[in-house]
């Protein structure tokens, strides 16, 4: 059985998992800041991050830096001001608690207030936060960006966009073994949306499959992405729907973990392809 290890937890990969979103920015795409302004509403967060375990997350994944395309670059200092206090208040739950992050000085005090898995969407740039996560017990995802958030989407071009960033990704699971981060304390994430045209993000989710590296979980964000308003004309705060098919879609096909806004909807989609999986049904 597939398992992630993220420091004194473990998560058993037997079935698709919900990673939900905490975003502590306050230019977030998806709720325009509703949980930052000033400062981390805490109150707030722990009530988001309550919801969300019981509708069905597994995985709480805290940002305090926006990734949409031509975001600005957030300094480290400010990161840690909205990032810190929420790890600290959130890691005293029952769930794996991570944060995304490219900074090592960030990974490595997130790290010590008690997260962990580090989510890196620039895929191993800074071969230091390797290092800072090899050197604890932690868990790392890292993930495909052709370019940066502030230039990403200008023009992506690939010749085949399923091969490239399969041996990207499979490059990078063999620098992060090298490091001493074994293959259970990893996830891969294709990186939709992060320099890739709709067309990419399609090929890549019809590709997913061959993207599979063994013991290595496969983590997927889809969730109110362009992508989503693209093919369905709705804006973001109306993609649930989308979002959830997009999630069903990606465990269909080999996602052993999906990131998400809305995890109730995302649970009764994952839960009816369960009982189509599985010979008897318990009923909710």
């Amino acid at each position: 059985m597939k398992v992630l290890r993220c420091g004194p937890r473990r998560l058993d990969l037997d079935r698709p998992r919900i990673m939900g979103v905490i975003n502590v920015t306050p230019d977030s795409f998806s709720d325009g800041g509703r949980l930052m302004s000033a400062a981390p509403d805490l109150a707030l967060i722990l009530d988001t991050a309550l919801a969300m375990l019981d509708d069905g997350a597994a995985v709480l994944d805290i940002g305090g830096e926006s990734t949409r395309p031509g975001a600005a670059a957030v300094d480290e200092r400010e990161e840690l001001r909205r990032v810190l206090p929420v790890v600290e208040r959130l890691a005293t739950l029952d769930a794996v608690i991570s944060v995304d992050t490219s900074k090592p000085e960030v990974a490595r005090l997130a790290l010590q207030a008690g997260a962990h898995l580090i989510n890196d969407v620039t895929g191993g740039a800074d071969p230091r936060l390797r290092r800072v996560v090899a050197d604890s017990d932690a868990a790392l995802c890292v993930m495909h960006m052709q370019g940066t958030p502030r230039d990403m989407q200008r023009d992506p071009v690939y010749g085949d966009v399923v091969a490239e960033v399969g041996a990207y990704l499979a490059g990078q699971v063999a620098l992060c073994c090298a490091e001493g981060i074994e293959r259970e304390r990893l996830l891969i994430d294709p990186g939709f949306g992060f320099g890739k045209t709709l067309t990419h993000n399609l090929a890549l989710l019809r590709g997913l499959a061959a993207l599979r590296i063994d013991g290595v979980g496969l983590l997927v964000g889809l969730s109110r992405k362009r992508m989503i308003g693209d093919l369905t004309g709705r804006p973001v705060e109306r993609r649930a729907a989308g979002s959830a098919a997009a999630a069903l879609l990606a465990a269909q096909r080999g996602a052993d973990m999906v990131r998400v806004h809305d995890v109730a909807e995302t649970a009764d989609a994952l839960r009816m392809l369960s009982a189509l999986e599985c010979d008897s049904v318990e009923r909710g």
